[in-house]
């Protein structure tokens, strides 16, 4: 008998233990070489944990269980025979093969049931992925996989023959309770959230933006900016461009404390707040002063599908200077965003309404944005974070002025 010991990898610097979320494979099943086999939760990020070596696998830890990095969580038997009829192409593994420190897609189990309840069988993340894009629990679908595993064909199955009510997760008329244990990755976000609000002096700031020219500037370049470039054109990438140049000129908002010392980059990594299966996920463009929009919307897309993926790495979500997020695309009307330590300022976007606005002397209807700026006031004064919201103002309502540096035009021609 050859005996392989699997250890809890590594996710990354600084963490130390981990949570089994669940199990994808149950004791003395027959598992393949890179076949997912457990979903494994840190206060940063989710990863799955694919088979070493083909064989028969044995369970060291439930579901649930908190492992330390290192910690043997399973045995497989690479001496055991496949079981008669089984074939490698067989093997429930729809994400190809990852190094451990790598993580395959991880789609949300959002709406799978807890892995206490063994009557419910697993599914594939693929047709985890479906079903969270579709709202539907993973019991309500039969699985025709090994062990009653629902696959992708499975769910994609089920959609096309519909649901009832009940099925789907709807409000039934019982008086049923569900309790689910918060993952590792909420449990520390909730954490860092109530140590903002005790640590740092966070205050709000207001403003509210002409949305008009960008719409006008989209309206008339978005069908050529996407065929030239291969992106659409978006909002977010105007904000970021006007946050980076506002940025330049009000250092402080990009600075962090450290210790008993201001630190002040000379670069901006704008973190982009963007929804996941998982929640709420902030990956980072790096060096964000220097992309062009098209870049920027390019980064953006890719980290927000890496994202929805689950396949977001740590480092891909951590050395923010600043956050941007956009509670506008929910139908946020106005928000005071919480702060993303060890940052200092982040701006809250909401959604564009039509609004009566003075224009000249005269009443006009203009799609209006409400923008926040919540800051640390620590190192923050009240003129700065003014100060740079209304900058952002500025320069989303002449964005013409962001191609020279803030200024406008005939102030570059003027040298002045």
């Amino acid at each position: 008998m050859s005996i392989l010991e699997m250890k809890v990898p590594s996710p990354g610097e600084s963490i130390s233990e981990v949570e089994i979320a669940q199990w994808l494979v149950a004791d003395g099943d027959y598992v393949e070489k890179d076949q997912p086999i457990a979903e494994v939760d840190s206060d940063k990020a989710t990863l799955e944990l694919p088979a070493e070596a083909a064989g028969t696998i044995v369970l060291k830890a439930s579901a649930g269980d908190t492992v330390a990095v290192g910690q043997i969580v399973c045995l497989i038997d690479t001496s055991a025979e496949r079981p008669a009829g089984a074939t490698p192409a067989a093997a429930p593994a729809p994400a190809p093969a990852a190094k451990v420190t790598a993580p395959a897609p991880t789609p949300a189990p959002a709406v799978v049931a807890p892995a206490s309840a063994p009557a419910v069988a697993a599914a594939s993340p693929a047709a985890r992925k479906h079903l969270a894009e579709a709202g539907v629990a993973a019991s309500a679908v039969a699985g025709t996989g090994r062990g009653g595993r629902v696959t992708k064909q499975d769910v994609v199955a089920a959609l096309a023959a519909g649901f009832d009510a009940p099925a789907s997760g709807g409000w039934a008329g019982t008086r049923e309770v569900q309790r689910e244990k918060l993952s590792m990755l909420r449990r520390k976000v909730a954490e860092r959230l109530v140590a903002v609000k005790n640590e740092t002096a966070m205050l709000t700031t207001f403003n509210e933006v002409d949305m008009k020219p960008v719409m006008d500037l989209r309206a008339a370049y978005k069908d050529v900016f996407k065929e030239v470039h291969g992106v659409n054109l978006g909002f977010m990438s105007f904000f970021t461009k006007a946050v980076t140049t506002a940025l330049r000129e009000f250092p402080a908002v990009n600075a962090a404390i450290d210790g008993k010392d201001m630190v002040i980059p000379s670069y901006a990594d704008v973190g982009i707040a963007v929804s996941s299966p998982k929640g709420l996920m902030v990956p980072v463009v790096r060096n964000a002063e220097s992309l062009s929009l098209a870049a920027i919307e390019a980064e953006i897309k890719r980290l927000a599908l890496r994202a929805r993926d689950g396949v977001l790495t740590i480092e891909e979500m951590q050395g923010g200077t600043f956050t941007i997020t956009n509670g506008g695309v929910f139908g946020s009307m106005l928000s005071t965003p919480i702060i993303n330590p060890p940052q200092s300022a982040i701006l809250g976007m909401h959604n564009v309404v039509d609004r009566p606005v003075a224009i000249d002397g005269k009443v006009e209807i203009r799609p209006i944005m409400y923008v926040a700026l919540s800051y640390d006031h620590r190192i923050i004064d009240g003129k700065e974070s003014v100060g740079f919201l209304f900058r952002v103002k500025e320069l989303i309502e002449h964005p013409e002025r962001m191609l020279f540096g803030g200024k406008r035009p005939e102030e570059v021609l003027l040298g002045v």
